[in-house]
């Protein structure tokens, strides 16, 4: 085609689907068409021997000569798209054009629907073309009804009305793959067409025109991804509609991108192919156009089709936008957006190919761009537009804005900005939505002793997104895919860091999320206390006096009293005792401000009394004391307190191994402790624990042979001991708890209030202001192992001289490497005999030590100081079975 030729369609081409509004031509009249079933997919099937062979059904319209014409409502051949066509392309009809027809799946009959005409000249000059409405999908039908009025005083209608009716899927079936047009883009398709030869001479009366011998060269690369679209063989095009070639830019650059809408919204997306194949046959066969008007297709599912042939890559010149086709390209979701939104799948995928044409030619989709007007004409909004002359456009604009219609819709013209922003970025709704991996909440930000996960969420769509950036303190370290909703690091110095989230958009923007403080506390050392009682829900010390409720919290204020300092505390050590509980129940002990996990500390039944030891750290100054069920009495006694100074102990591992025993003599007398008698054990300078620098001893004590309801205290020797307690038992019970307590004189000492009783100590370490210890480290609380679940171990009962392996490094927060020991609160519950469980380090032969002494039925807690051997701990049970449960709060690294 000639330059001269090629310049005037592009003044004269335009795809009219939608009408045009007011001038010199009929008015649009917005198009209602409410079907009665029909909704099923009309077949969008490709077949598997080529392209579909499509055919148009015609039936002549019977005029009265008084300027009316119908169609009596009548059996047809099937068909899903129609419109009607007459012979002279100029002549004009001023009245309504109304059809219904019958669906071929109910047998109802639709509402009448009004069809819009085009005006002339569409696709230039063409010889064959035929005056036309715009077509109509209406889904699978099998009989119509038309009606024709003038309207017009002369009462003439023009020569030649017929029905226009298109089967687009006359014998297609699925093709070779068994798989659709549709579904085809939707696994992520996306195969240029062929490329078509450019045309280089033609004729306005040709039905062929000559080609060039060489092939189109590939398309200049674009600064997005070009998207998944269905080409023309894949919606099964029929090329032998279009003899003609395509026709391309005249200066080879798109400039701006026209938004278009089509034909009736109700349809089903498995009929978007065969949607396709109808408007291309129609626009072919009834108009008498070179090839489909558009240049792309999007359906409301997001999926997307290539036009008019020339390929995806090319600057293909179509027929859509009058006055403004030589500098544009096009886009047209299928449905009439007159009354409903288009959808996001629609938007999203709109802007994916907008941004892909654009971004081959340096175009930005939210900027604006200057139009040469190849007409002059008036827009929808009433602007002017002279021949010749420069205007200025969105680069991506709606058909509207250069033309008089209402197209692309009353609801889809407002939804233009989105279709830009989802096009040009930045991502939009990016925020961090939450934090952890080994971080809690603390106050404004979070605390770790390292490990942190970060998640975060968008508003945009994945498909726009380029990739994620995890930033610590400004700079990147870790990168994901477009597809991550979180990412993963280690916080290896202490102190706040500023995390946050960075996504780029495909078309480069960037935008970050407000940034999320987290805290890497130093290392912390102990700082015993002499064992005193700080907290009694029974007396009002510490809180209010008053039972704890179901799902009742207390909260206790920690830093700044009973010698703990104000500042630079990270947790505290407490032996929590519950008493006077009117149902089965557990406590839970954990930082204020926090969210409460699962874990718990103490389990107790109605009339029980029952203690543990807690390491818990502190947040706001404070811990809170959470119960479950019935109301219970709380007691804390505090035994020391882990500091960020530098005046307080390290931890070294120790055994564990049995230091003494009442009932044999080992390290004090063989005798029972009577009412109100005290053994106290040498514990410096023996059984591995230096002579001096020892601060503090951890201990394991047990109570049994018990005669009578009593307490037992552990204190520092040759200090008075205080109200403070460790240990609640009851005739015939054996009660463990783990005890950390202040070394004077090298000493301990044990006190029982009442009744006789033996006791039993196993030593887990010691504290040493010497150095070469190790730090304690806040983590949790959080549970760790379940074997009800399977959490950490197998599902399954710890049965008899049973042992269970926890991995405890390199996961839940713990890193991998320089732990020393871990502090665990571990539960046996479901004990169906006596038993006890014994909780040592992975590797190493286990000793006499046990941890916790059960009974049947029984549910008992007790906290765990275990080194780590090869990053595990063991769990052994003696007799019976038993479900074991380990919540960490903390560990020691060096």
């Amino acid at each position: 085609m000639s330059g001269k030729a090629a310049a005037a369609l592009g003044v004269l081409a335009v795809l009219g689907l939608q009408g045009i509004s007011s001038g010199a031509v009929a008015a649009e009249v917005p198009t209602t068409h409410v079907r009665t079933g029909g909704t099923g997919a009309y077949g969008a099937g490709v077949r598997a021997d080529g392209p579909v062979r499509s055919e148009v059904h015609r039936l002549a319209l019977k005029a009265d000569g008084h300027g009316k014409a119908t169609l009596s409502r009548r059996t047809t051949e099937p068909f899903g798209l129609l419109g009607v066509s007459w012979t002279d392309a100029g002549a004009k009809i001023d009245g309504a054009i109304e059809a219904r027809t019958r669906s071929a799946e109910t047998g109802a009959w639709s509402d009448w629907i009004t069809l819009e005409p085009y005006v002339p000249g569409l696709d230039g000059e063409r010889p064959a073309e035929r005056g036309s409405t715009e077509p109509v999908w209406v889904g699978r039908s099998n009989g119509a009804e038309v009606r024709v009025n003038d309207g017009t005083a002369s009462g003439v209608l023009p020569a030649g009305l017929r029905l226009e009716m298109v089967d687009p899927d006359l014998d297609a079936g699925t093709s070779a793959s068994g798989t659709s047009a549709a579904s085809a883009a939707a696994a992520g398709t996306s195969t240029a067409s062929a490329a078509v030869a450019r045309t280089s001479t033609a004729s306005a009366g040709t039905s062929a025109v000559a080609r060039e011998a060489a092939a189109v060269d590939p398309g200049p690369p674009s600064t997005v991804p070009q998207p998944p679209i269905v080409t023309r063989a894949e919606w099964g095009a029929d090329e032998s509609l279009d003899d003609e070639g395509p026709i391309y830019l005249e200066n080879g650059i798109i400039k701006a991108v026209f938004v278009h809408h089509t034909t009736d919204a109700d349809y089903n997306c498995a009929d978007s192919a065969a949607i396709v194949r109808a408007i291309h046959v129609y626009h072919v066969k009834t108009n008498g156009w070179r090839d489909l008007g558009y240049n792309f297709l999007v359906d409301k599912c997001g999926t997307i089709f290539e036009g008019r042939q020339g390929g995806v890559d090319q600057p293909v010149m179509g027929a859509h936008t009058y006055g403004f086709n030589n500098e544009s390209t096009s886009v047209a979701i299928l449905g009439n957006y007159t009354d409903f939104a288009a959808s996001n799948a629609a938007l999203e995928a709109t802007a994916r190919v907008a941004a892909y044409k654009l971004g081959q030619y340096g175009g930005d989709p939210a900027g604006t761009t200057s139009l040469v007007a190849g007409a002059t004409q008036t827009n929808y909004a009433g602007q002017q537009f002279v021949a010749g002359q420069s205007y200025t456009f969105n680069q991506i604009s709606g058909h509207r804005d250069g033309f008089n219609t209402e197209c692309p819709g009353a609801m889809l013209y407002p939804q233009l900005p989105a279709i830009r922003t989802l096009a040009a970025g930045p991502v939009q709704g990016l925020k961090v939505s939450s934090v952890g991996g080994g971080a809690f909440a603390v106050d404004s930000g979070y605390e770790t002793p390292g490990p942190v996960s970060v998640n975060w969420s968008t508003s945009t769509p994945t498909s726009l997104i380029s990739k994620f950036e995890l930033l610590v303190d400004g700079q990147p370290v870790v990168t994901t895919a477009a597809a991550a909703r979180t990412a993963s690091t280690t916080l290896s110095v202490p102190g706040v860091h500023k995390l946050a989230v960075r996504a780029y958009h495909q078309s480069g923007a960037a935008t970050t999320t407000t940034a999320v403080n987290v805290n890497v506390p130093a290392p912390k050392t102990f700082v015993p206390l002499t064992p005193q009682r700080v907290m009694d829900t029974r007396t009002g010390l510490g809180v209010p006096k008053a039972k704890v409720g179901a799902t009742g919290v207390v909260t206790l204020q920690v830093t700044g009293t009973n010698g703990v300092p104000a500042t630079g505390v990270g947790a505290v050590v407490l032996n929590v005792t519950a008493t006077s509980s009117t149902a089965v129940s557990y406590i839970s002990v954990y930082p204020d401000g926090t969210t409460r996990t699962s874990a718990s500390n103490l389990n107790v039944v109605e009339g029980q009394t029952v203690p543990n030891l807690v390491v818990v750290p502190v947040v706001n100054g404070k811990v809170d004391f959470y119960n479950n069920a019935g109301s219970v009495n709380l007691i804390a006694d505090i035994t020391g307190y882990f500091s960020t100074g530098d005046q307080g102990s390290t931890h070294v591992n120790l055994g564990p191994q049995r230091v003494m025993d009442t009932r044999t003599g080992l390290g004090v007398p063989k005798a029972q402790v009577g009412p109100a008698g005290v053994v106290t054990l040498q514990v410096a300078g023996v059984n591995g624990v230096p002579a001096t620098g020892v601060t503090a001893v951890v201990l394991n004590v047990t109570a049994t042979h018990v005669s009578a309801t009593s307490f037992v205290s552990v204190y520092p020797d040759g200090t008075t001991r205080t109200s403070a307690s460790n240990l609640n038992v009851v005739e015939g019970q054996t009660v463990p708890n783990l005890v950390i307590v202040p070394v004077v004189n090298g000493k301990v000492s044990f006190y029982n209030n009442a009744g006789s009783v033996d006791l039993i100590a196993d030593i887990t370490g010691y504290f040493t202001s010497g150095g070469g210890g190790a730090s304690h480290v806040n983590l949790g609380p959080r549970r760790v192992m379940d074997t009800r679940t399977g959490l950490g171990v197998p599902q399954a009962q710890v049965g008899p001289a049973g042992v269970v392996t926890l991995q405890v490094a390199g996961v839940n927060g713990v890193p991998a490497s320089g732990v020393t020991a871990v502090v665990l609160n571990v539960t046996a519950t479901h004990v169906s005999a006596t038993s006890f469980v014994s909780v040592y380090p992975d590797g190493t032969t286990r000793t006499s030590a046990s941890n916790l002494n059960v009974v049947k039925g029984q549910t008992v807690p007790n906290l765990v100081i275990v080194p780590v051997v090869n990053g595990k701990v063991s769990f052994y049970n003696n007799a019976g079975s038993v479900d074991l449960i380990a919540d960490i709060t903390g560990y020691f690294r060096k």
